[in-house]
């Protein structure tokens, strides 16, 4: 057995985040309300946000309610509307990190590039070349943050602009410009809410059809927001809401039965209103509703019947300098062509170059996919836990719960540890291999198995979402665990 460093006379261990996002932050606020305070936060852009603040292309907002969407320690009364903008959530996440005093903790423009554990600790390197040493690395990460360029001949000759949603260029103007969309998703779908009638044509390219649940995203009046404001405690009430609703609502995702019948129900009722038949016909998706994750607008369906905007369900051959030419020989003349096709949602905190022990890579460890202990761990690489990683997407079950609930773990093991119970943990390989054949064996109940290609399905074609209800993966995650399922390391007796 290896020597430790030397146990902090403080009883405070040495941790690194990495990622200022929502996990970043949940899990920074979590740390210092436990009294952990030596933890840095390595951040590779330069503010507060993640997704939210790499994305700011125009109509975007978050298909989870405000006031469900936020943590339960920081309940905002500010909310705009019923599903906020994107840039309102990166303001609320920046200001819940400040207002914490996670600034004090963060290193901006310090992207970690490789992580190597050695003697009972993570050794971390960064993009300038500076090395440091901690006892626990935790990946906050996220997995919506690595855009997906789509592989189409000809792209990068196209003369005129080419951007990625991710990487909107502001610097644009769009005024009189022929734009296309590639992509359906709910990227997609609210450019084309945004952009119709801003343009003189926007050409929509769709590969997929995407059910569309219909909502009204309606404002927050000045009495209501005065309401939450002075009784701060009122807020609590409509996010018990909309957790019983999602709580309902998952139940449709995991199991077959009423509520995906209503649903498909109410999607089917939504593209009645398109009056073109032919129309109609190719906004049909054929597959089951929820089966990709739903998009949400009021709007859509509305944009897309415009006379300035065409739905292209033709694939796309080739772009050429000034056009794009779909395989049935179409040549579709635009200036400006954005990319709405998504992120890489499996790399998490790839390119990072993390090793194990033994000197084992992480894309080692995944060479088969992602894979994770209750979301958040690997046999092979101790004192490593991961925020959101593989299988934590619960659902629709918004992101700031799962962080806030696996942060609540990290800080029970972080005690275990600063009691003297053990110096590295990780969970075992059976365990490992225990807990992702249950997944498994779940996966074919669930919706996203009933037959269409998503961003959800792994390698060997199942789903790598959470396959049962988010109550009982929060239950999970905030149980006493089961010590059999771990690997702990000891002090040697001579530093004990």
């Amino acid at each position: 057995m290896s020597a430790a460093p030397p146990h902090r006379p403080n009883g405070q261990p040495r941790i690194a985040i990495v990622g200022a996002g929502i996990s970043g932050i949940a899990t920074g606020v979590a740390l210092q309300r436990a009294g952990f305070t030596e933890f840095t936060i390595y951040e590779k852009a330069g503010d507060y946000g993640g997704t939210w603040r790499d994305n700011t292309y125009p109509g975007l907002f978050c298909d989870v309610p405000s006031r469900y969407y936020q943590f339960t320690f920081a309940l905002n009364p500010e909310w705009s509307q019923l599903y906020s903008p994107g840039s309102e959530i990166k303001d609320y996440l920046a200001g819940v990190a400040r207002r914490h005093g996670l600034h004090h903790r963060t290193r901006f423009h310090a992207e970690i590039v490789a992580a190597e554990f050695e003697d009972d600790g993570w050794r971390i390197t960064t993009v300038d070349g500076a090395v440091d040493r901690v006892d626990f690395l935790m990946c906050a990460t996220g997995f919506l943050h690595h855009p997906n360029r789509p592989d189409i001949p000809g792209l990068d000759e196209f003369g005129g602009t080419v951007m990625h949603s991710a990487r909107w260029d502001h610097g644009v103007d769009l005024t009189g410009q022929h734009v296309g969309v590639i992509g359906t998703g709910s990227t997609g779908t609210q450019l084309v809410c945004a952009l119709a009638g801003e343009v003189p044509e926007l050409v929509l390219f769709q590969r997929t059809p995407q059910w569309i649940l219909p909502t009204v995203n309606r404002a927050y009046s000045r009495v209501s927001k005065s309401v939450y404001r002075w009784l701060p405690a009122l807020g609590h009430l409509p996010y018990a809401m909309n957790r019983a609703f999602f709580a309902a609502f998952s139940q449709g995702l995991v199991h077959p039965g009423r509520i995906r019948k209503f649903i498909q129900w109410v999607v089917e009722r939504n593209l009645a209103s398109v009056e073109d038949p032919e129309l109609r016909r190719k906004l049909t998706p054929d597959y089951q509703a929820m089966c990709k994750r739903l998009v949400v607008s009021d709007r859509f369906y509305t944009a897309i019947q415009r006379p300035d905007v065409e739905l292209v369900t033709s694939g796309i051959e080739r772009v050429e300098k000034d056009a794009v030419i779909t395989v049935d020989g179409a040549r579709h003349e635009l200036d400006i062509l954005i990319l709405a096709t998504g992120f890489d949602a499996h790399a998490y905190m790839r390119p990072m170059a993390v090793t194990g022990t033994g000197g084992r890579t992480l894309d080692e460890a995944w060479e088969d996919g992602p894979r994770a202990f209750e979301g958040s761990m690997m046999p092979g690489f101790p004192n490593l836990f991961m925020l959101v990683g593989p299988h934590s997407p619960v659902a629709n079950h918004p992101l700031t719960a799962v962080a806030e609930a696996q942060s609540a773990r990290i800080v029970e093991w972080l005690r275990r540890w600063r009691a003297d119970e053990f110096t590295t943990i990780e969970p075992t390989r059976a365990a490992a291999d225990r807990y992702n054949a249950r997944m498994r064996a779940a996966a074919p109940d669930t919706i996203w198995s009933t037959g269409c290609r998503s961003w959800y399905l792994g390698k060997d074609g199942l789903p790598e979402l959470w396959p049962w209800s988010p109550r009982r993966f929060e239950q999970m995650v905030r149980s006493t665990p089961e010590l059999v399922d771990y690997q702990l390391g000891q002090r040697v007796a001579s530093e004990k």
